[in-house]
């Protein structure tokens, strides 16, 4: 099943990248999207952690989830530039992430990232270091809420 998903989402790639569409191209896309999954699989690359295909579905919940929470922090971060008083607190704190995989704990050190107003610096097991550039950057993060989401859409609970 993966090594069908990820040839589609490579040819899928290929043709939205080309823009030519004829019947050659169109054969030399397939044997090279195809021969790219054989690759990856021979490599053994085409697991659960490189290919996560069964996060796709519930990823149609959790990446609008993390889009409005970009733009909300997107527009906090403006505010404070725009300030006159510029209130800014930098802090760093440790995070320790509650998932149980490396994929699961990689969206979430990334969606951390993703974030305006804050950034992961540091990984050592599932303890995270952060940068925030307000306490109540960091407050949010301390609260958990973005865990628990990132959790949620790892299904592993």
């Amino acid at each position: 099943m993966r090594f069908v998903s990820l040839t589609f989402i490579l040819f899928g790639f290929w043709l939205l990248l080309s823009g030519h569409y004829t019947t050659t191209l169109l054969i030399f896309g397939v044997l090279s999207s195809v021969g790219t999954a054989i690759y990856a699989r021979r490599m053994g690359i085409l697991d659960s952690e490189g290919h996560p295909i069964h996060l796709a579905l519930r990823a149609l919940i959790y990446w609008p989830w993390l889009v409005v929470e970009i733009v909300k922090s997107a527009l906090s971060v403006t505010r404070i530039i725009l300030s006159p008083r510029l209130a800014i607190h930098p802090t760093m704190l440790k995070v320790r992430a509650s998932q149980k995989s490396a994929v699961g704990i990689n969206i979430y050190a990334n969606s951390i990232t993703l974030t305006p107003g804050t950034i992961t610096v540091g990984l050592k097991g599932n303890d995270l270091a952060i940068h925030a550039i307000t306490g109540e950057n960091a407050d949010d993060l301390m609260e958990g809420g973005m865990d628990r989401k990132v959790r949620d859409f790892e299904g592993l609970t």
